[in-house]
């Protein structure tokens, strides 16, 4: 019998399959169904600094009256804030108390303001762990990487006052050094990273000349934006802990992830696609996949074709096609 259970940010799940931060982690009858389907912990659905500053616009562009008071925008700001909060202390306790399952709570930033600072209560409200989902564009061309990296480690480094809990960062393909960014984090105070967040991307409506937005959901081709820097980073920076997320649509996926170093991976667009049957179904091949090279346990072949743990390091250092295209 294959034992599929791991280990994530200190915490002990029942296998590697993570419900990723979206809607389908927003209430707790929806969470209760994934246990049910046998997900080993859930990202809670994230609560977000900018949606909250982007209310607190409209509501004053709506009022006339009081947008000229910066006295209103703060009494605004305040009151969606806490209120926001409220919510999700309330799903953040109800959860588990619902479920036998790890909860992490999930903060969506762009800032290291006193925005963090509520973390401390999501840790009150008893959530396991805390996912930082960061993401910052530069809209000057005089900031440097340097600069945009610090805001990163400037936001975990005030969450990590406010709480004990273990703290994982999730952030983005866009940096200069993505080794060297993972280094940062877990020095100063990451028990692990989420590689990679998938943002929000623009597309153009040729026909209605207007802005829209890309495709949503992942594709199972979206697992090479990843698959690189799992490898690499689980051999050359040790005990931070990888979730592994985009792209991750059936078991094998899962299995990718696993011998290239991650710890867990982290499921959504799978869900929406497919819901929650997909959980026991890629489950199956995981313990398919293990009897077959009769592994017991996920120790047994995680990180085996990491980095370091290949004859030929240079499979995850090339850059360009060039075998795909030498004869072409």
């Amino acid at each position: 019998m294959s034992n599929l259970e791991t280990t994530y940010l200190g915490l002990k799940l029942k296998n590697p399959l993570v419900a990723a931060s979206s809607g389908i982690t927003s209430s707790v009858d929806k969470i209760v169904e994934l246990e049910k389907a046998g997900i080993g912990a859930v990202v809670l659905k994230s609560i977000f600094e900018e949606q909250i500053n982007g209310e607190v616009t409209s509501m004053l562009s709506k009022d006339t009256q009081n947008s000229g008071y910066p006295e209103a925008e703060d009494y605004i700001k305040g009151y969606l804030r806490d209120n926001t909060v409220k919510k999700h202390i309330e799903l953040i306790e109800n959860t588990k108390k619902a479920v036998n399952i790890p909860v992490i709570a999930s903060v969506n930033c762009v800032s290291g303001e006193e925005w963090t600072t509520f973390s401390k209560d999501f840790q009150d409200a008893g959530a396991d762990a805390i996912e930082l989902n960061i993401f910052y564009i530069p809209l000057s061309r005089h900031e440097q990487p340097g600069m945009v990296e610090q805001l990163y480690i400037d936001v975990l480094r005030k969450v990590k006052t406010q709480v004990s809990i273990p703290v994982a960062v999730k952030f983005g393909i866009y940096h200069s050094n993505i080794l060297g960014m993972a280094e940062k984090l877990k020095a100063n105070g990451a028990s692990g990273i989420v590689m990679f967040n998938r943002f929000y991307e623009p597309d153009i409506n040729v026909e209605m000349l207007e802005l829209t937005s890309s495709e949503v959901f992942s594709s199972p081709s979206d697992i090479r934006r990843s698959l690189r820097w799992v490898g690499m980073v689980s051999s050359e920076v040790p005990k931070l802990e990888i979730a592994a997320s985009t792209g991750i649509h059936d078991g094998n996926a899962v299995i990718k992830q696993l011998l290239a170093g991650a710890q867990v991976t982290q499921l959504c667009s799978t869900l929406y696609l497919n819901g929650t049957q997909v959980v026991p179904e890629m489950l199956a091949v995981i313990a398919g996949f293990m009897k077959k090279w009769n592994f017991k346990k996920i120790d047994d072949f995680r990180g085996r074709l990491s980095y370091k743990n290949i004859p030929n390091p240079m499979l995850y250092e090339r850059s360009q096609f060039m075998k795909y295209f030498s004869n072409r």
